[in-house]
């Protein structure tokens, strides 16, 4: 029952505002008792973080699988960033942004994880991507990482309408492997370019 209210409560966190959810509208839909959330949750915070951390490990499951297909370090992020698209472009205010505005404790306990994990993932990518030719060997990897998570985070937790987030997000992507890319990167980065217009 917990994974369900869990669930049922971060779906509708997402979907319609962190804020504006209410532990009796997430009872009313689950057609359960309010006393029956609270058997599991003390209160609507802890609900919250509880989401969050649910939603941290999917993104990173996936994440991990992307990689795990082998693409090259630019297509790779080209991927990310479609998985982003397909997992969030059904709300139209940003998670982060609201969470942040809202929540700040849990949005700073979560980000201390997040920038963590997406640091070691934006350095493997950028390792990776020097391996096959497509960024160059003289890149300050230690930097650049902290200059792209610097971008994504403050556009996400900065921006309030999910579309805006992601065509933000888009440029910082290209500005990012422009950055660091050899020829042959730029040629790869346009090729996903044309590709993600299509």
């Amino acid at each position: 029952m917990k994974e369900k209210i869990i669930k049922k409560a971060t779906d509708m966190f997402l979907k319609l505002g962190f804020k504006s959810v209410t532990m009796d509208d997430i009872a009313n839909e689950m057609c359960i008792s309010k006393k029956t959330i609270y058997k599991y949750f003390s209160n609507k915070e802890k609900l919250i973080e509880e989401g969050t951390e649910v939603v941290h490990q999917k993104i990173h499951s996936m994440m991990d699988e992307i990689v795990g297909k082998n693409f090259n370090a630019i297509e790779e992020k080209f991927q990310m960033r479609e998985m982003f698209k397909e997992m969030f472009q059904s709300f139209d205010h940003s998670p982060a942004y609201q969470l942040k505005k809202h929540y700040p404790e849990i949005y700073e306990k979560m980000m201390c994880t997040e920038i963590e994990d997406c640091s070691q993932m934006f350095r493997q990518n950028i390792e990776k991507g020097i391996t096959q030719g497509l960024y160059r060997k003289e890149t300050d990897i230690e930097s650049a990482v902290k200059f792209y998570y610097t971008l994504i985070f403050s556009i996400n937790e900065n921006t309030m309408m999910e579309k805006d987030a992601y065509e933000l997000e888009a440029k910082a992507l290209e500005y990012h492997t422009r950055a660091i890319a050899t020829e042959k990167g730029i040629t790869e980065l346009e090729n996903q370019l044309l590709k993600s217009n299509i």
